[in-house]
């Protein structure tokens, strides 16, 4: 497979208020595998078809919102390498030893333009997805898929200053594509970006905000839009604060809906969307066209997307 450099999303970590109700909402209600707690408290899950420890990390503090996130890369040569590039685009580089991140090899981080913490990693603990490498089978033991139905970690959209800065950096250093972005419509300015490492339309994006290190929500991509509806149905059941309903993006094509944990970060459970090639053109929408951008079902813009972030 040609895929190389960055590979994926690999870990995001979210900050609540509460422990025990953000554990419910991430482990029983929508169904992530709680692996390990930490000496500090924190709390470490993962999606049943992800092969690595764990995908999301959660610390209990006194303001929602997210400490980092991390992209693991293919190999320590390609660690090594991208730390040059980096460095050359003019932001400073921490080393973090293999271990201090728990089942973690040796991180590399810095800050991006837009204020967030942004690390890279080449290795983590694999403890597989339950079926096993040798004649896996296709369905895992009733109960591995549970809650939500969620496949793994898919995206985040994050809020800042700066993005075309980030989105620079991204495709420079990183070798990721933009594969859409949206504009105003009469200014031509910038005002969200969307960033791809792989054959999916997103990996990361960022919309632009006043202030620096915002956070808009992280994504679990679910089978099909059909789990999104059955999600939605257990939102509606466990009294789970609604942001949009199951609707479908313009931008990405992906089934929708929008969820609050009960720390106020928001969630979003996605499916389905178009394959992304690098030689595909960048996609560009304008605020003509928000409300089909954004929510093509209804083309209605919910003030709330626009506004809450954490």
């Amino acid at each position: 497979m040609a895929l190389r450099g960055v590979l994926r999303l690999g870990e995001v970590a979210i900050r609540v208020l509460d422990m025990a109700e953000a554990r419910q909402h991430y482990g029983d209600r929508m169904g992530l595998h709680e692996v390990m707690e930490d000496a500090k408290g924190q709390v470490y899950y993962k999606a049943w078809d992800e092969h690595d420890h764990h995908s999301i990390v959660l610390r209990q503090t006194d303001r929602a919102g997210m400490d980092y996130f991390a992209f693991k890369v293919f190999d320590d040569a390609t660690l090594d390498s991208l730390e040059k590039r980096i460095k050359a685009f003019g932001l400073a580089v921490e080393h973090i030893d293999a271990g201090v991140y728990p089942k973690s090899g040796r991180r590399i981080q810095c800050v991006l333009p837009s204020g967030h913490t942004m690390q890279l990693y080449a290795h983590k603990e694999q403890i597989g997805n339950s079926l096993g490498y040798r004649n896996p089978g296709t369905t895992p033991d009733e109960g591995v898929i549970r809650g939500f139905r969620i496949n793994r970690l898919d995206h985040a959209l994050l809020g800042g200053i700066n993005i075309d800065e980030n989105a620079k950096f991204f495709t420079e250093v990183l070798d990721f594509n933009m594969s859409e972005k949206l504009i105003d419509h009469d200014s031509g300015a910038t005002l969200v970006v969307f960033l791809s490492c792989s054959i999916k339309p997103h990996d990361i994006a960022f919309v632009l905000q006043p202030e620096a290190n915002k956070f808009h929500h992280v994504s679990f991509l679910l089978e099909s839009a059909h789990d999104v509806i059955k999600a939605a149905d257990m939102i509606g059941k466990y009294r789970i604060p609604v942001d949009v309903g199951p609707n479908r993006h313009g931008i990405t094509r992906g089934a929708t809906i929008y969820y609050y944990d009960p720390s106020g970060n928001r969630n979003e459970v996605f499916a389905e969307g178009y394959i992304y090639y690098p030689d595909t053109p960048t996609i560009v929408w304008d605020t003509s066209e928000l409300g089909n951008a954004v929510f093509a079902q209804d083309n209605v813009v919910r003030a709330s997307f626009l506004e809450v972030l954490t």
